[in-house]
């Protein structure tokens, strides 16, 4: 007889006549009565079909014959065990394969179907084959699946039915037909050949662990069916599903060699949970340095929060990148705006702390802050429940007061704002569709280097980039496109604001920006923003134009250039400071360096300015500033001049001024040239021992004549007959009420003409 061979294991049980003592009455365990003595048993050494056999007299209702040696159970193998039987004489029975199911501590396993289909014998002499299929998969087909439990089986047959009955019995065969299930030239295994059950109920956990350590090289497949996964599972072969698992919200799932969104999505039978899902895993293995979107998009139901979609990870440092392909909101109630009034207490002695915040546990982290005395951009770091406390982004420069303040909470396609700290993941080629439903991303309280290269952020409901703390650390985006929610909106009607950042060195580089209430509202200092475009235009005749890049912090160490910059203007604010009033023991308006860029408006009205400083307390003033290299133009009217100082709430100290460079820019449309120095040509037609020029229109901000650098003769001086005279006058600065006038005296009365290099600053 064959002896088939499974992982070199021993199948086949030996023949009858070798001996009936291996052979037992029940269930095949050792200790069990075997055949061997048994009365009514007995060997027939040449029965006409069968040869050497087994011969039975029937006389219980369910006559056991077991092998009582341990038929493995081996995952992804699936045995056939069968049996010819015929009756010889007395009452006709019938008869049916049948097994023991045992674990590894040769405990039985309960709740298995045990035996196969049962078969009457209806003749004598007629020879019947009985068989059923055995395996740890319950696949169809098989008889008995058994699942992952037992380790393996007593198996033989049982004769049930009537007593008196004599039958015989040829042999118990056991087969290796896994090949009829599994053929042996594909390269993937099922994992339901592992025992995976796929009811939704089940955990199959270890089904998934076993095929894939069974795949040799080869893939899983996951066949339909609902498969419950409890406990974090890492796959290592590739992997596919025509099914679906479903996991506890904690559980991670990490496909290491198909991890791609694609099949996440297949795995979840949903984009948004199965999204939810890779992120899950991106943000907790270390093997996963990548999520590629395949160029899919991602339709999302709702925020990916990420703090409850891996509550575990409260900070994340490793370079991580999501790539190729499009996330995008469908509307429904989840993408909702939060808003809220609460009565708080801020005082500037603790500049980021709102105190006494009436119903504190309603107000979301993330929220921005809203009211009197609080500058752009200011949002809810951190909330203290307990002491009824909000951490803010941003200091509030209204001063000490209790005040209501309105709390609005944006929804936004990514949300890092559950977790501490968030570093080092990029977005690249990504299609953020937010629709007019979501916002784009908001990152974590704490962070550095997140990057944004290549994306489009297409029409952001709210903003596009927001931070709420110093998770801008070292923020990059490049070569992006960002669209505003408002561009058929008049500028002075846009809310929508593209980025926001509160920490430092900032690189804003080659993106476009298109009709934004601001492109960016900046504070922290060491930025570099370069080779963008933005413009706010509007179809507005005499329109209205607002600032593109708003700097909230005043000495900031910037440099913008390279720029195109559209029916939009600089603004150059100290909004985020707890005490406005410049003090003495800090930097004023400095470090701010615009070479190279290209201003431009047009269709607006006549007052507009490119480059506007809102001082928002007394006392400040420029400590270095440079703008050169520019070209300034205006089309379709012209503008007064290309800089303003805005004294709505404070104005700036002109006594105080130094270290500003406006040179080499180039005026197209501007009435008045702005330049310091400033030449300043002048004739006086009648002698006087003291010219007083005119009041000087062109210094920058209309600043005070603080100095003048040099006076020229451009013709000669003559006395009042006529005679020449070589002569050098004295030179008397901030002269007249505005203190924007230069006196020259002269020791005679003298006429002629003049060219004089004036400063609005004096080096200090």
């Amino acid at each position: 007889m064959n002896i088939a061979i499974t992982n070199g294991l021993l199948l086949m049980p030996p023949a009858f006549r070798s001996g009936l003592d291996v052979w037992s009455q029940t269930d095949g365990r050792s200790g069990s009565p075997t055949w061997a003595m048994a009365g009514n048993a007995s060997l027939v050494p040449a029965d006409q079909d069968f040869g050497a056999c087994l011969e039975v007299v029937k006389q219980q209702t369910t006559t056991s014959l077991r092998f009582m040696g341990e038929t493995p159970m081996i995952p992804g193998v699936y045995l056939r065990i069968s049996a010819r039987v015929k009756a010889v004489a007395g009452a006709l029975a019938s008869v049916r394969i049948a097994g023991w199911a045992g674990d590894g501590a040769r405990n039985h396993v309960d709740g298995l179907v045990e035996t196969g289909s049962t078969v009457a014998l209806r003749n004598y002499g007629d020879v019947v084959e009985v068989s059923a299929i055995v395996g740890v998969g319950s696949r169809r087909g098989v008889d008995m699946g058994w699942g992952p439990r037992p380790v393996f089986g007593h198996f033989g047959l049982d004769l049930v039915g009537a007593n008196g009955g004599a039958f015989r019995i040829e042999s118990i065969r056991i087969d290796d037909i896994t090949a009829a299930f599994v053929p042996s030239l594909l390269d993937w295994v099922d994992v339901r050949d592992f025992g995976a059950v796929g009811d939704g109920v089940t955990n199959d956990r270890d089904a998934f662990l076993a095929a894939d350590a069974a795949s040799n090289g080869g893939s899983v497949v996951v066949p339909e069916g609902n498969f419950f996964i409890s406990g974090d599972l890492s796959i290592n072969s590739p992997i596919r599903f025509k099914g679906r698992i479903t996991t506890p919200a904690a559980t991670r799932i990490s496909f290491l060699s198909s991890f791609d969104f694609p099949t996440y999505a297949d795995a979840f039978g949903d984009e948004t949970i199965g999204m939810k899902k890779a992120l899950q895993a991106l943000l907790g293995y270390t093997d996963h340095l990548s999520l590629d979107l395949c160029g899919r998009r991602v339709d999302l139901d709702d925020p990916l929060m990420i703090e409850q979609l891996a509550p575990t990870t409260d900070a994340f440092s490793n370079r991580r990148v999501i790539r190729n392909g499009g996330i995008q909101a469908k509307p429904g109630p989840a993408w909702a705006t939060g808003n809220w009034s609460s009565v708080a207490t801020y005082h500037p002695n603790n500049p980021l702390q709102l105190t006494n915040v009436a119903n504190v546990a309603q107000i979301e982290v993330g929220s921005r802050v809203i009211g009197n005395g609080v500058g752009r951009e200011v949002y809810v770091n951190a909330r203290n429940i307990a002491q009824g406390t909000l951490t803010l982004s941003q200091p509030l420069y209204g001063g000490a007061a209790t005040r209501t303040y309105t709390f609005e909470r944006y929804r936004y396609l990514f949300d890092f704002s559950g977790m501490r700290q968030l570093d080092r993941l990029n977005f690249v080629d990504i299609d953020f569709g937010c629709e007019g439903i979501a916002s784009a991303v908001m990152l974590a309280p704490k962070g550095e280097m997140i990057q944004l290269r290549d994306c489009y952020v297409t029409r952001p409901k709210d903003r596009g980039i927001t931070s709420i703390g110093r998770g801008c650390q070292d923020l990059l985006v490049d070569h992006c496109q960002f669209l505003s929610n408002d561009m058929d909106l008049p500028a002075q009607s846009r809310t929508t604001i593209a980025i926001n950042v509160n920490a430092n060195d900032v690189k804003i580089r080659n993106n476009r920006f298109v009709r934004f209430a601001h492109f960016m509202v900046a504070c922290g200092g060491g930025h570099i923003i370069t080779g963008n475009h933005w413009f706010q235009g509007d179809g507005s005749g005499q329109g209205l134009r607002y600032a593109g890049l708003v700097l909230t912090q005043p000495n900031v160490q910037t440099t913008v250039s390279a720029n195109y910059i559209d029916n939009a203007s600089i603004e150059w604010t100290n909004e985020h400071s707890a005490v406005p009033t410049f003090t003495g023991s800090e930097f004023s308006f400095g470090g701010l360096t615009l070479t190279g860029n290209t201003f431009l408006c047009s269709n607006t009205v006549s007052w507009f300015t490119w480059i506007t400083i809102k001082p928002h307390g007394s006392g400040h003033f420029i400590q270095g500033l440079n703008v050169v290299g520019n070209v300034f133009k205006a089309l379709y009217g012209n503008v007064e001049r290309i800089d303003r100082v805005d004294t709505s709430i404070a104005d700036l100290n002109y006594n105080g001024m130094r270290n500003v460079q406006f040179e080499a820019n180039t005026f197209n449309g501007i009435n008045t040239y702005v330049s310091n120095p400033l030449m300043i040509q002048y004739n006086q037609n009648n002698v006087s021992a003291n010219w007083t020029l005119p009041v000087i229109q062109g210094l920058p901000f209309q600043g005070w004549a603080k100095s003048v650098q040099s006076v020229i003769t451009e013709s000669a001086l003559l006395t009042a007959d006529g005679t020449k005279l070589d002569a050098a006058p004295t030179v008397s600065t901030e002269v007249g009420s505005t203190r924007r006038q230069i006196r020259l005296s002269w020791a005679q009365p003298l006429r002629g003409k003049v060219c004089i290099y004036a400063r609005m600053d004096r080096p200090q």
